[in-house]
């Protein structure tokens, strides 16, 4: 099938081409003030890809047989880099500015009744390229994100490693996370099945809840980064809102990072808490690494025995009356009154002494949790080397 304007109009629109691109040119400097506050290679990228839309049309006019490959003969004028400047709105707006400069063209090339079929099919046009707009903007954006995830697993793996040189830095701010401190470390095992799905789920997940983000795979180990924690609460609260896109198992909230170079040993201490995390079946998820210090110490974790040592066991040898007390009542009579019995006190000194340990060192006695981290600590405080500094 022929245009309807035939090809006596594309030719006169292909001579008057130029001219229509510099008054298209004109027209959006005078009507988009972002667009005057582009750079001069910026603006003439925006011309080259108005001046190829005309050019695509007045080849679309005179044959409609074959549809016309727009994302390529209009879009592939410009660099990538414009769909970073100029939004899809600002774009759609460009082609509205240079269709409405075409038809204005018309009333002049071309005399009815060959003008009203010649604006049915600029309007068919205008269509055509509002979607292939669109088009470019959706694979820029999917371009985007692969390479933000790549960039993402990239800068999670070097401040797992302690990898902190000047180009991981480059990459942070690449980001948008220069400034995201405190942040909070959350660790778990991966998705049992497609774990690169699952992490764009998560990625969406955050943004769904305004969450500053990163996240990426170490080893068996899904880690995620979250910004602007500026309190416990506010980890916990985010680190509940992502867990349920964790893989099987326990998830781990680390301690807060202060600075960038905090976040490795954070994350470091996470991923080994996971492990131990088996041994407290009944763990809420997540769970603060502090919460598990009894499981890391029996597994090894140096930095959990040395807590305990520091947090429990020295501040009750510092006080042998409430040392005297935890021993009897956690080793040997768990009861008030056998425990009172014992030390030869009355029961109501054993209840303030208890008071005065949970007090002194966080864990409470008489509570499942709290007995078990003391009794560790004891162990730990009787067999450890006296020379290590703790």
């Amino acid at each position: 099938m022929t245009a309807p304007a035939g090809s006596r109009f594309a030719a006169r629109l292909t001579a008057a081409a130029g001219g229509l691109s510099t008054d298209a040119t004109r027209r959006m400097e005078a009507t988009y003030p972002w667009y005057r506050e582009l750079t001069a290679d910026e603006r003439a990228w925006v011309g080259l890809v108005a001046q190829a839309g005309i050019s695509a049309f007045v080849d679309w006019v005179a044959d409609q047989r074959s549809a016309p490959q727009l994302t390529a003969d209009v879009f592939g004028s410009a660099p990538r880099e414009l769909a970073r400047i100029i939004s899809l709105e600002q774009t759609v707006a460009l082609v509205r500015t240079t269709i409405e400069v075409v038809e204005a063209a018309i009333d002049e090339l071309i005399d009815e009744p060959e003008r009203s079929a010649a604006r049915e099919a600029t309007l068919r046009y205008s269509r055509e390229i509002a979607f292939s707009a669109a088009e470019v903007y959706a694979r820029a954006a999917e371009a985007r994100g692969a390479w933000d995830a790549r960039l993402e697993a990239l800068v999670v793996d070097s401040i797992l490693r302690d990898e902190l040189d000047p180009s991981l830095s480059s990459r942070i701010s690449a980001l948008g996370w220069s400034e995201a401190a405190p942040i909070a470390v959350v660790a778990g095992y991966a998705p049992v099945s497609d774990v690169e799905g699952s992490l764009d789920v998560l990625r969406r997940a955050a943004r769904n809840h305004d969450l500053m983000l990163l996240t990426g795979m170490h080893g068996d180990y899904l880690i995620a980064l979250i910004g602007h924690c500026s309190s416990d609460e506010e980890a916990t609260k985010a680190a509940r809102l992502i867990a349920p896109h964790f893989g099987p198992g326990p998830v781990v909230i680390g301690d807060r990072a202060l600075e960038f170079d905090e976040v490795g040993a954070s994350a470091r201490t996470a991923t080994t808490t996971v492990r131990a995390a088996a041994g407290w079946p009944g763990a809420p998820r997540p769970v603060p690494t502090g919460d598990l210090l009894p499981e890391r110490a029996l597994a090894g974790d140096a930095q959990a025995k040395a807590e305990l040592l520091e947090v429990a066991y020295l501040p009750l040898m510092a006080e042998p009356h409430l040392m005297a007390t935890a021993a009897a009542f956690l080793e040997r009579t768990p009861s008030l009154e056998a425990t009172a019995r014992e030390l030869f006190v009355h029961p109501n000194t054993v209840r303030y002494r208890l008071g005065r340990i949970a007090e002194t060192t966080g864990f409470t006695p008489t509570e499942p949790r709290g007995a078990l981290a003391l009794r560790i600590a004891l162990i730990l405080g009787r067999t450890h080397d006296p020379t290590l500094d703790l």
